[in-house]
Formats: structure tokens, C-alpha cells, sequence
């Protein structure tokens, strides 16, 4: 077994998780996912592709109708993207790693902002590459990035500059200044920019989306913006994704997809242009629904004593700590086997978030959230 791979951490959101296994009394808030299933009208596009036998492979960029939709998608969001830049894929995380194989390799420099979801950081160590970490910067609970240290990190040296805004775990959202900064720096220095925006509908300082990477990068900028179908739609389990690529690298990343899956799966692509044909009423309906559990646990939070916590811009998750906490598996592993409370250790997204912990707060029932700060708020006193 290669080193690289040996030395992979397991998951810590997944360790937290087995210690309650079996147990129906806890509140699970783990993982990065809504507890709502995905709407009717996705679910009935995928069953009729079903019924019609539509079960067969597909092209590798993904069926021309599911391209042009998102292309038309895309496109209401950041202006005009034309169809031959959009690729689909069996997954967000796939598209990720489709990028970062067409980019990267042993010895390159991939730095990332962070804290950040662990397989973003892993995906380049496994192809080999060297990852430099940009740690974010906690103020009060609000989580900054330093462009001036940017500016030092990303060098001539730096093949990729890999940016998750709105970000998990910490909800720190780019402002369209620092984007702008980003894409002219990276201009300079010839880095490639992988930017994860799966999280970009779910922003709450604004109605439509938040800041991105395609609102000042132009088309042959070295600028890939990867999306998913899971969080702003509901579709989670159903794996799908797309990237918005430079013109020209259609046919590499089409090979790419070849050999990392072949095709997405026809009957998961009707129910993705259903999905898109909803959008305009489903997708602004789940964003002031979250908009509200948002300020529901964060507001819950803020009035709990020792804890730190700032209203997220974006994202699903609040992130928090605890006042001399500093050990965050151990703290998440007693909230679930002493309280059933289920969060993730923010250990998790690396070293710049031990002492913290993450809160999905996507629920369709407020109560759960009200009954997780009840049982927080005993284990807090219990201490």
C-alpha cells in the first residue's frame, strides 16, 4: 500500500457517529445533509425514467438536456456560460477529484484554504501532491481569511489554490472584493483555482446566491467551479454533481470521468432537470427555511453561557465552542453517550478547528433544534 494512502485519517464525524450506534434517543446533527427527503417532483421524473427502462449508459459529459439546464442555471446566477464548459458528474466530491486529477500530481503544490471538509485535503495528498494549509482566522466566532497571507502562500510555485465558500464547517463566505483579489493574483502567479461552491444557494445576505468564482473569472481563466445537486435541492443520496470548466478542457475531463466512473446514471439526470425546472420556487423556499433554523440555534447558542459563536453567512452548520473545551472529539464523544447529542468534532477539519464543534442545523422540525440546545444546555451545567 502506497504511504499516502496508509496515512489517510479515518473519519472522526464517523467515530463520533459509531459511539451511538443503535441508539434511537439521539439527535443526530452530524452529518452535512436535511433531514427533508428530496421533492416530489424529482423523485416521480427519476421513477418514470425507470418505468420508461431508461437503465442504460450514458454519454460521459452527461445527458445534453441535464448540460444545457444547468448551462441555463448557471447562467441566471453568474452570466452567460455557454454549454460546452459544463461537465457532469456522479457527485460533487467526484467532480473534486476529477479537477484535482486533471491538475495535479506528485510534487505539486496544492494549498487550501482551511479549515475545511477533509476529503478536499485529501483528495490532492492521494494523487501525490504536496498540500500547504491557509488557515482561516476565528474573530469572535466569525472565521476571516487573510489576503495578505494569501498573497505570501500562493506563489509561482503553487499549482492549485482549493477555496470551499460558503465553507464547511465555519460558514465564512467570500466577499466579491477578495474574489476579485484572488482571481488577479492567481493570474499572476499562473495557479489554477478549484473552487467548491456546492453551498452557494444556501446564503442569507442576500436573496439569490453567494459570491463565486464565475461573477469576475472569465471563460478561459484557469478557474474550475464544482457544484453539486445535494445540499440546495435536496438530493444528498442521489450523487451528482457538475464543474463549470475553462474553455478548451471538455475533452480531458470527459476522459477523466471515463475512467473514474464512466457516466452518471440516466434516471438520477431526469431527476436533476426536474430539480432545475423547479428551481426558481424550491430553491429560494429552503433558503428562508434555513435562514430560520439558523437564527433559531445560533440565537439558542448565543444565550447558552461559555459558548462562542458568530451568525454564519452561509452554509448549513453552525460552528462553535466551548469555553476551556479545548479537546473537541472528546467533547462531542461525552455530548452523545452522556446527553444523546449528536455533533461533529471540529478536529474533524483539521487542526485549525480543534476546540470546535459543528452543527448542522438543516432540520425540518425546529423542535429538534429547540430539544438539542435543551440537552447542550444540560450537558454545559452538568460540567
Amino acid at each position: 500500500m502506497r504511504p499516502a494512502i496508509q496515512s489517510l485519517p479515518g473519519s472522526r464525524i464517523r467515530d463520533v457517529a459509531n459511539a451511538a450506534m443503535g441508539r434511537p434517543d439521539v439527535l443526530a446533527f452530524w452529518f452535512g445533509e436535511s433531514d427533508e427527503v428530496t421533492p416530489a417532483q424529482v423523485r416521480w421524473a427519476a421513477e418514470k425514467s425507470l418505468r420508461e427502462g431508461e437503465t442504460f449508459y450514458a454519454h460521459n459529459l452527461g445527458l445534453p438536456a441535464l448540460r444545457e439546464a444547468i448551462a441555463a442555471y448557471v447562467s441566471r446566477l453568474r452570466g452567460p456560460v455557454d454549454v460546452e464548459r459544463i461537465a457532469v458528474t456522479s457527485s460533487g466530491v467526484t467532480a473534486l477529484m476529477v479537477a484535482m486529477q486533471m491538475l495535479a500530481g506528485p510534487g505539486d503544490e496544492v494549498v487550501a484554504v482551511t479549515p475545511v471538509w477533509p476529503n478536499l485535503t485529501a483528495q490532492p495528498a492521494i494523487l501525490g501532491a504536496q498540500v500547504r494549509r491557509l488557515p482561516l482566522q476565528p474573530h469572535g466566532g466569525a472565521w476571516t481569511l487573510d489576503m495578505d497571507r494569501l498573497r505570501e502562500t500562493v506563489t509561482e510555485r503553487t499549482r492549485v489554490l482549493l477555496v470551499n465558500a460558503p465553507n464547511n464547517p465555519t460558514g465564512w463566505t467570500l466577499r466579491p472584493e477578495e474574489i476579485q483579489a484572488i482571481v488577479a493574483h492567481c493570474r499572476a502567479t499562473g495557479t489554477w483555482i478549484i473552487s467548491d461552491e456546492v453551498y452557494e444557494r444556501l446564503y442569507y445576505d442576500g436573496p439569490t446566491a453567494a459570491p463565486g468564482f464565475g461573477d469576475v473569472a472569465g471563460p478561459d481563466d484557469r478557474v474550475i467551479v464544482v457544484q453539486s445537486f445535494s445540499k440546495s435541492f435536496l438530493m444528498t443520496g442521489w450523487r451528482l454533481g457538475w464543474m463549470v470548466l475553462p474553455r478548451g478542457h471538455l475533452d480531458a475531463v470527459g476522459k477523466l470521468i471515463e475512467f473514474n466512473s464512466s457516466c452518471a446514471p440516466v434516471f438520477v439526470q431526469r431527476g436533476a432537470i426536474a430539480a432545475l425546472d423547479g428551481a426558481q420556487a424550491s430553491v429560494p423556499t429552503l433558503q428562508a427555511h434555513l435562514r430560520n433554523c439558523r437564527d433559531r440555534l445560533v440565537g439558542g447558542l448565543q444565550a447558552l453561557e461559555r459558548v462562542q459563536v458568530a451568525l454564519p453567512r452561509g452554509g448549513m452548520y453552525a460552528f462553535f465552542r466551548v469555553d476551556g473545551a479545548d479537546d473537541s472529539f472528546a467533547l462531542a464523544q461525552r455530548l452523545v453517550v452522556d446527553h444523546g447529542l449528536g455533533l461533529a468534532p471540529g478536529v474533524a477539519f483539521g487542526p485549525e478547528a480543534e476546540g470546535w464543534l459543528r452543527w448542522c442545523f438543516a432540520s425540518k422540525d425546529l423542535g429538534r433544534l429547540d430539544e438539542g440546545l435543551r440537552r447542550l444546555g444540560a450537558a454545559l451545567r452538568a460540567v
